[in-house]
């Protein structure tokens, strides 16, 4: 709602300072994604970095790897992005490491130390980092650090930055007040209503005619190479190992045979037995029970005297391994080895006297070695493909790493290649839109991705035991414009876009030129000579602006910046037209029959005080310590990751 007033931050990066030190420490750098809070890798340049602040320096190399994260992380959502999609993000990404630098700097000059202890704690409570057992892994520590391209020292600095965050600025920015004097006139603000018009020009209506020639299309396409960048593309060469595809021999009769005879507990099955017990600490008790029970007494009658109900001494059906675990190793012998409605007992052990009847007994349901062959066959099978992969590809690690080539390898064990089509991070190709790879391809192409030009091949695990696959580099295709005849329709669509936007915006400025001068809106838009569509009424009160859409927002903005009677002309933020927007009448709001609109202000109010208590806090610290640029530095740095201005 507050946005209608002022926006505290311009992007996503900008944010994170202001909110970080109101969110739990794990949320802040370790659930969420980890490029947005860290830089890659820190340096220290000695006061020769981009930034100095204090002793803290920002180097070329960290705002590489900054902005190298940020672009993986927009390929996440479009595999076709760059570094200049990305080149907005620049500046924010440096405010948020020269942020970083201040805090740790600030931190070291008054005593603030981190402890390992307290780094090692918080790592700890990380699920990423946690075994099947629940407890902290190494192994599972170092699949999260490279997953994220992160090393060990550098992640322990993001949490130390983050600790730093908590500790200096939550006291500085928590449990702000706002009075309600304050909030009062700003959600009588939200209250204000505006009535307005609203008339469009729309650039379709001018792409009639529009036919350009080849030649305004090599110019247009030479002055906008930037828009047309193909990002890297790479051909990988794949070579998969799948469990299906190696010979095996078949298991003999000998090695069904074997396995049949060493887990015969699993094929014989295993007896079992129906049993009463009885278990006393008096012997002269369970020799009574003994004594009713082989006169013929129904076993419950027999232990009733001594205070046993019918469901105490009934276990029902045991086998030896069961009735073992209930009582012991001699009683368990004694009462299978007994005849059906034998008596035993009593037979003394830890728990008492035991006195036992065999109910019944049911033989072992096993199955022969001719009734469980097929399934001992199948079962080596299996272990057999698996013993052969596992060897095959411990023998290909072992080539590759005696300097083995990618072809070397393949050739000796055999194994078909697969060689792509340029390709992106995302498994498509620009020259074979046909081609497309298995989904469990995709770690493969990641590590393509990920390796140098000149690396060894590398081996990567497929998901649901799908195999593996070997991966190299046949070669790199850098990031550059596409040509020309491979995106003519595109270019030819952007250049009469382009020149349909500049005839729109000459007629919506004639049109806004004489409503400003007192031009009825409907008959200046009548004069300009074209069909375009009708004015349109508008009236909204200020809240409307936040729960507005995007497209909606923009007029609404406009109309409720402009004083009464004043017109302007905005273009629409998707480049479809322009809009002529007037304010023809404003009335005041007034909160003082809205309470709850007056509480709702002040909360918000609240919690922007907090944001501008952190903000002011790091802009002291960063005077304390100092902040010194080097703006060429910094211009070249950005020229030379984003492009800008080339």
């Amino acid at each position: 709602m507050l946005s209608a007033f002022r926006k505290l931050s311009k992007s996503a990066f900008g944010s994170i300072l202001l909110i970080l030190f109101l969110i739990a420490i794990a949320a802040s750098f370790a659930l969420a994604d980890i490029s947005n809070v860290r830089s890659g890798s820190f340096g220290f340049g000695g006061g020769n970095g981009l930034v100095q602040v204090g002793d803290e320096d920002i180097s070329d190399r960290d705002m590489d790897g900054a902005m190298r994260l940020v672009l993986q992380q927009a390929q996440r959502e479009n595999p076709e992005a760059t570094y200049s999609t990305i080149a907005d993000q620049f500046d924010p990404v440096l405010d948020q490491l020269i942020s970083e630098r201040t805090l740790l700097a600030f931190g070291n000059d008054n005593g603030f130390q981190i402890s390992k202890r307290l780094v090692d704690a918080q790592i700890a409570t990380m699920p990423q980092v946690r075994g099947l057992d629940g407890k902290f892994s190494e192994q599972a520590y170092a699949a999260f650090l490279q997953q994220q391209q992160i090393s060990d020292a550098d992640f322990r600095r993001v949490i130390q930055s983050a600790v730093m965050q908590r500790l200096m600025l939550v006291p500085a920015a928590v449990d702000a007040r706002v009075p309600i004097g304050v909030a009062r006139p700003y959600a009588s603000m939200l209250l204000e209503a505006r009535e307005g018009q609203m008339g469009l020009v729309p650039t379709d209506a001018f792409k009639a005619g529009l036919n350009p020639s080849d030649g305004d299309l090599q110019s247009f396409y030479t002055q906008n190479r930037q828009r047309y960048m193909v990002p890297e593309q790479r051909v990988l060469k794949l070579a998969r190992i799948s469990p299906d595809s190696l010979p095996t021999p078949a298991p003999t009769e000998a090695e069904i045979a074997k396995y049949y005879r060493d887990n015969q507990a699993t094929y014989a099955g295993s007896e079992s037995r129906t049993i009463s017990q009885a278990v006393v600490q008096d012997k002269r008790q369970a020799d009574g029970i003994a004594a009713r029970a082989r006169s013929g007494a129904a076993f419950a009658a027999a232990a009733a005297p001594a205070g046993l109900a019918a469901e105490d001494v009934s276990l029902g059906s045991q086998t030896r391994a069961q009735f073992t675990g209930v009582a012991n190793d001699a009683v368990a012998n004694a009462a299978f080895a007994a005849a059906k409605g034998a008596i035993v007992g009593p037979i003394k052990s830890d728990l008492g006297w035991h006195v036992i009847k065999v109910e019944d007994i049911r033989g072992a349901s096993g199955r022969t070695l001719a009734q469980a062959r097929d399934e001992i066959a199948g079962l080596l099978t299996t272990a057999k493909h698996k013993d052969a992969l596992t060897d095959l590809v411990t023998r290909v690690e072992d080539q590759i790493m005696d300097g083995a080539s990618f072809n070397e390898v393949v050739t000796a064990a055999k194994i078909p290649v697969t060689t792509t089509p340029p390709i992106n991070a995302g498994g498509t190709s620009r020259t074979d839109a046909a081609f497309k790879l298995p989904a469990e391809y995709a770690p493969a192409i990641k590590t393509g991705f990920a390796m140098g030009v000149d690396e060894d091949a590398e081996i990567v695990t497929l998901p649901e035991n799908a195999g593996y696959v070997v991966v190299a580099i046949d070669r790199i295709i850098e990031s550059a414009p596409a040509p020309l005849a491979e995106i003519k329709d595109r270019v030819r669509a952007d250049w009469i876009q382009r020149k349909a936007n500049d005839r729109a915006r000459a007629v919506a400025s004639e049109i806004a030129a004489k409503v400003a001068r007192g031009t009825d809106m409907a008959k200046a838009m009548d004069e300009a000579g074209i069909p375009l569509p009708p004015v349109q009424p508008m009236s909204a009160r200020r809240l409307q602006i936040g729960q507005a859409n995007a497209d909606a927002a923009v007029p609404l903005r406009m109309l409720f910046t402009l004083t009464q009677g004043k017109s302007r002309l905005v273009a629409d933020p998707k480049a479809r037209g322009f809009m002529i927007i007037k304010t023809n009448k404003i009335v005041p709001g007034n909160a003082m029959n809205s309470p709850m609109l007056i509480a709702q202000t002040q909360a918000e109010f609240q919690q922007s005080a907090s944001n501008e208590l952190g903000q002011q806090m790091l802009v002291a610290m960063k005077l304390d310590q100092g902040v010194k640029r080097n703006e060429e530095k910094i211009t070249a740095a950005k020229r030379r990751i984003t492009g800008a201005g080339q």
